[in-house]
């Protein structure tokens, strides 16, 4: 079952954070069927290849992970964005590909990959590595939304650039195992935001609060991948042996 939960996983965070643009966000907010259907069938197109099966039950997991992420998409796109709706939203998918799991959890060892023993660990990563480092900017840059004026003063997308590194080192380093050098990360930012944030209240508590929320966000999403590796066999992939 976990094998196959982690295939979903992977085929979830592509669908969400790589293959979908910001045009057809805007849309899918707006509530148009077209780009609703489109990024459905997206999903159901990487379910396929990622489980890499094509059997009767196969389509029917895709038939569900496709119609209901359609579903909840639209639901979602009745409600203002806010972080609590990105958060609701990403737990009904997660919902339903734990519920895809339990119901066939013998999809990828029927599917075509099912022999590759490290290939699920290396799902992990890389769903994990999507989530921590694109998911995460997408809610923090949501919850940051309503004080965006107060960072606007800085270079254009420097900030979401400097989330998606940060992200991607506190990731590298809990996977493995410098969770020390964490620390030092967090005093370097400090340190170069310190003439900054001293010229205001205002930016100093937006540094912080953005700061912090990405740094919870990464550590959160590596805890879980480690635990998910803890419980694949990670033969073939150095840096992860046990």
């Amino acid at each position: 079952m976990l094998e196959t939960l982690v295939a979903l996983l992977l085929a979830h965070a592509l669908t969400d954070f790589v293959f979908q643009t910001s045009r057809m966000v805007r849309e899918k907010e707006a509530g148009r069927w077209g780009s609703l259907t489109l990024h459905a069938m997206v999903a159901a197109v990487t379910t396929a290849v990622a489980i890499g099966a094509f059997s009767v039950t196969a389509l029917w997991a895709v038939l569900v992970v496709a119609s209901t992420h359609l579903l909840i998409d639209w639901g979602k796109a009745r409600f203002r964005r806010t972080a609590s709706t990105f958060l609701l939203d990403q737990a009904l998918h997660l919902a339903v590909l734990v519920a895809v799991a339990a119901l066939w959890p013998g999809l990828w060892v029927e599917g075509f990959l099912g022999g590759i023993e490290w290939l699920p660990a290396v799902m992990a990563v890389a769903a994990g590595l999507v989530l921590a480092v694109r998911a995460g900017g997408f809610a923090v840059g949501i919850l940051m939304e309503p004080w965006k004026e107060i960072g606007a003063a800085g270079l254009v997308g420097a900030g979401r650039t400097i989330g998606e590194l940060e992200r991607f080192l506190i990731f590298l380093l809990a996977l493995t195992g410098e969770l020390g050098a964490i620390g030092f990360l967090i005093a370097a930012k400090s340190v170069l935001r310190f003439n900054t944030v001293r010229e205001g209240r205002k930016l100093s508590e937006y540094v912080i609060v953005g700061t912090l929320s990405s740094f919870a966000w990464a550590l959160f999403v590596s805890i879980a991948v480690i635990g998910i590796l803890e419980a694949l066999p990670a033969s073939g992939i150095p840096f992860l042996s046990r």
